[in-house]
């Protein structure tokens, strides 16, 4: 059985545990992370010398990265509704995955470590003002993303894109801030909640 290494409330362990639950792969999943296993112990760092979660072993094969997990999951069962095969179509879907992966991600940072987990080394008015701005500035881009692709991120049909996506977009909802009006990005919000995986791993009262 697949096994995926990581703790519950990781967004990045939530984004391979929805992309299991819509491919139908069952898999057992081991806390590591802080509170539980240590990520820094030398059994994990011979999986993952970055010591971050998600890893997920695959019988031999070992792999970390979440969106490199959750596109290899798609490949191997052959899912190319997820992550389609067309080159043109696949590429969009990797253009948004890695958009998630750097501009978006690196947005919310501040503020979610301000706001949610009241980390004392981000508390700076200035630079949470700062940054809930450019949260809000890619919020803005995704907004007409959608207005502009027919319903989902990379266009029409749900696909590994709005698994990244969508979880960031239930941390934007869930962080405590002023949320400007980004109607697109609401009725997203509640398009994904009619997903089974996407209310067990994503909207599940977890940022």
């Amino acid at each position: 059985m697949l096994q995926v290494l990581g703790k519950a409330s990781s967004i990045n362990v939530r984004k391979v545990m929805w992309t299991c639950a819509e491919l139908g792969l069952p898999f057992a999943r081991e806390n590591w992370g802080s509170g539980f296993q240590s990520t820094h112990d030398p059994a994990f760092l011979a999986l993952n010398p970055n010591a971050m979660v998600p890893v997920i072993k695959d019988e031999d094969f070992v792999l970390w990265e979440s969106n490199s997990i959750i596109r290899y999951l798609a490949g191997r069962e052959g899912n190319t509704a997820l992550y389609p095969t067309e080159p043109r179509a696949r590429a969009r879907v990797d253009q948004w995955l890695d958009w998630q992966a750097t501009d978006l991600n690196k947005s919310w940072t501040y503020p979610f470590l301000s706001l949610v987990r009241h980390s004392p080394a981000h508390q700076d008015p200035q630079a949470l003002t700062e940054a809930c701005g450019q949260w809000a500035a890619n919020m803005a881009i995704l907004e007409g993303q959608l207005q502009a692709s027919g319903g989902h991120v990379s266009g029409e049909a749900f696909s590994l894109a709005d698994i990244a996506i969508g979880l960031s977009v239930n941390r934007w909802f869930q962080t405590p801030l002023q949320h400007p009006h980004l109607p697109a990005v609401s009725a997203y919000y509640e398009r994904l909640s009619q997903r089974p995986g996407y209310l067990l791993h994503g909207r599940n009262g977890t940022p």
